[in-house]
């Protein structure tokens, strides 16, 4: 964790009113609303810290406030369809990005929308002080009295116990009139109290805590490249820009000395304002959490651009910079080492922040969220206190890949163990459904669980970093969330060497592996220690999720190559994952939306999940697959039943099914095999042993009379 004056320090360095300037009164009334029109409460738009706070007063009326107006995605349901399928290999969308202006004019606010929200803004006396480039926020100033007057509210000054600092604050919840309500999200500014801290920690040992010396300790890039095989690759970045995202700034020579300390050469920093912030001139006390994020993307990927986006520490400011960056679409990674705890986080604001997420995955841009460092009570420093189970936000956003921490130990600059950090941050969202894709985690329950992914985080094996005019040592999720976004501009120049699209939203495909029989190659499974709630254990856990990477093998498999097949002698098994689909998802198969599926028009083998391709009488194709590794010395054998059911009549082969093994045809058939019930099919893959393949079904109709394929119970054993 942050020192606790440290984090004070900067949350107080970012409130434009203090107890002194806030000039409290004792009987300002609350505007009342333009009754002409009915209106609409806008939930989730209050701080929950004004429940815990002490009222004070309130704030002047000539008070100059900030605001945010957040206007909503449109056809959202065909949105979430078509982040699944561009993150699934095999579908048509697949890899197919979209450009800005393509998603704004698919998903997002109309012009019209806006131009009703400016219009009304004005009408209430407030200045519209800019559009974000994605349309999807309005930005408008104004006194304290024009504010309650539009949204129908009252501001107050509040005592925030827990932290001993005075903010503002709306009383209760925004409201727009009925005929903004379906154009308008929410409102943020409407208080200040929530400010983004680092990610980052120190080592606090008697002799030295904090120390700052003349030589670097801890690791550099040697180790921690050497220990992930980020070094093995063949990759360094090239080609690919990253964006950092920040809400202080750096010192450019102190990046320089990093960069000369370990001989690396790439391109030259440069910042990116956001609403007119830009610190670089005078960094604040978050100044190591920016050149720790520099510094670790630079070591795992010298060679890539960086980007860093300053903004002002707000929800506005945040709002405002996830905005310009997917609009901006300069970069095809996002690194976040800042974040705050949900409980304590206005929730109208993280849907804002949440809705630019969803438009990065469309755009094929990876975000890699710090967890947190207070383990699974992220309030602890906060507001709610460490009595409540939190996680932190954005790690807890389902577009992005949230990213805990381990111990590392290296022997040279080879692995050797890992470990959990005590006070890496994991748990349940309360806020964000667990979304289709995290699968596999033997985590039960409906809401989004974090981490996804880890690396090292332990202060007690920290990383060399130059700040501040000397070498310290840093440790927290702020430095691996960078690790993991260094990994990705890796993998995207791999990919572009490739013609394979970028990775894209990360999550997806990250478990797709985790799920696969390649997992225990790919990652490195951390299988001992814990935080204050979660244990870990074998696969997926809520301290260190899925583990830390394994990068050359990881990135084959993403690739859709060829991972290294268990070698040795041969240990009778049953490859395929979920070959009866009764997880009720696909995974660890690539398939086609909607081709698993429990409905009554066709019924399963056994249970009640089955694969149902096609059977939509009308031009249609399905795929699904999955990758496994065959030991050699195996005799492998594919077996699966399938029912064929047919509008179609006569011999000719109209609809067909296709059945594969890496480029090998195993079978194919087709309408003129339909039969009542199931029918088993088995072929010999021995061929296959000591090699990682891909089985495959195709299942093509053409334009007329339906006919389904539907698939279960599949299996691929070996002995």
């Amino acid at each position: 964790m942050r020192p606790r004056s440290l984090a004070l320090a900067a949350a107080l360095a970012v409130l434009p009113l203090t107890a002194v300037s806030l000039g409290v009164t004792a009987a300002q009334a609350a505007t009342t609303p333009n009754a002409a029109a009915p209106r609409v409460s806008l939930p989730n738009t209050v701080t929950p810290a004004v429940a815990r706070s002490e009222k004070k007063g309130d704030v002047p009326a000539e008070q100059q406030l900030s605001v945010a107006v957040s206007l909503k995605l449109r056809n959202t349901a065909e949105l979430d369809r078509f982040l699944t399928a561009v993150a699934t290999p095999g579908t048509p969308e697949y890899g197919k990005y979209l450009t800005p202006q393509q998603f704004t004019d698919r998903f997002g606010p109309t012009r019209a929308g806006v131009e009703q929200v400016k219009s009304y803004l004005a009408a209430q006396g407030l200045t519209v002080s800019g559009v974000s480039d994605n349309l999807q926020v309005v930005n408008a100033h104004g006194t304290a009295e024009q504010i309650a007057k539009a949204f129908g509210t009252h501001e107050s000054a509040y005592l925030d116990p827990q932290q001993q600092r005075t903010f503002f604050a709306n009383d209760a919840a925004a409201s727009v009139p009925a005929d903004l309500a379906d154009v308008v999200q929410g409102i943020s500014g409407l208080n200040n109290h929530t400010v983004r801290t680092t990610r980052n920690v120190k080592p606090s040992t008697p002799a030295a805590p904090n120390a700052v010396t003349a030589a670097p300790s801890g690791f550099g890039p040697t180790q921690y490249d050497g220990a992930y095989n980020l070094n093995k690759t063949g990759a360094d970045g090239t080609g690919v820009t990253v964006a950092l995202w920040e809400f202080d700034g750096y010192t450019s020579g102190n990046l320089k000395t990093y960069d000369s300390q370990y001989g690396l050469t790439g391109p030259a920093v440069s910042t990116v304002s956001v609403d007119g912030a830009n610190y670089d001139a005078q960094p604040g006390e978050g100044q190591g959490e920016v050149e720790l994020d520099s510094e670790i993307v630079r070591g795992a990927a010298p060679k890539a651009t960086q980007l860093v986006y300053e903004a002002p520490n707000s929800d506005q400011g945040e709002i405002d910079m996830a905005a310009k960056i997917v609009a901006d679409n300069r970069v095809s990674v996002i690194s976040i080492s800042w974040g705050s705890c949900e409980p304590d986080t206005t929730a109208s604001s993280m849907t804002a922040v949440d809705n630019s997420f969803k438009q990065a995955a469309a755009q094929g841009i990876s975000i890699f969220s710090a967890s947190g460092d207070d383990g699974s009570r992220d309030c602890t420093r906060s507001t709610s206190g460490s009595s409540v189970k939190a996680v932190d936000f954005p790690a807890s956003s389902p577009h992005q890949t949230g990213v805990g921490g381990t111990n590392l130990k290296v022997s040279g600059s080879a692995y050797s163990s890992e470990s959990a950090w005590s006070t890496a941050g994991g748990g349940v969202s309360t806020v964000f459904a667990k979304p289709s894709w995290q699968t596999g985690t033997g985590v039960t329950g409906t809401m989004r669980t974090v981490p996804d992914v880890s690396s090292n985080a332990d202060p007690a094996s920290g990383f060399a970093i130059y700040t501040a005019g000397g070498w310290q040592v840093y440790g927290g999720t702020s430095a691996a969330a960078p690790l993991w976004s260094g990994y990705a501009a890796q993998f995207n120049q791999k990919a572009k060497a490739a013609g394979q699209p970028v990775l894209g939203e990360a999550s997806p495909k990250l478990y797709a592996v985790a799920n696969s029989s390649s997992y225990g190659t790919t990652f490195h499974d951390v299988t001992t220690g814990k935080n204050q709630d979660f244990s870990t254990k074998a696969g997926y856990d809520q301290v260190t999720g899925w583990g830390s990477p394994v990068a050359d093998a990881l990135t084959t498999a993403l690739l859709g190559g060829t991972t290294p097949p268990p070698s040795g002698g041969c240990t009778a098994a049953q490859l395929i994952g979920n070959g009866g689909f009764e997880t009720g998802t696909a995974a660890p198969w690539t398939a086609s939306t909607g081709v698993v599926d429990n409905s009554t028009g066709e019924a399963a083998h056994a249970g009640s999940w089955k694969a149902w391709m096609d059977g939509y009488g009308s031009a249609h194709t399905d795929t699904m697959s999955q990758t496994v590794s065959i030991p050699a010395g195996c005799k492998a054998t594919l077996s699966f039943w399938v029912h064929i059911d047919t509008a179609e009549t006569g011999s000719t082969a109209y609809d067909k099914l296709t059945v594969q093994a890496g480029s090998t045809t195993l079978t194919t058939l087709s309408n003129a095999n339909a039969a009542t019930g199931f029918v088993q099919k088995t072929f010999d893959l021995s061929a296959f042993a000591g090699q990682t393949v891909t089985v495959k079904f195709t299942g093509t109709e053409d334009s007329s009379l339906k006919t389904s394929f539907v698939i279960d119970d599949a299996a691929l054993n070996v002995s």
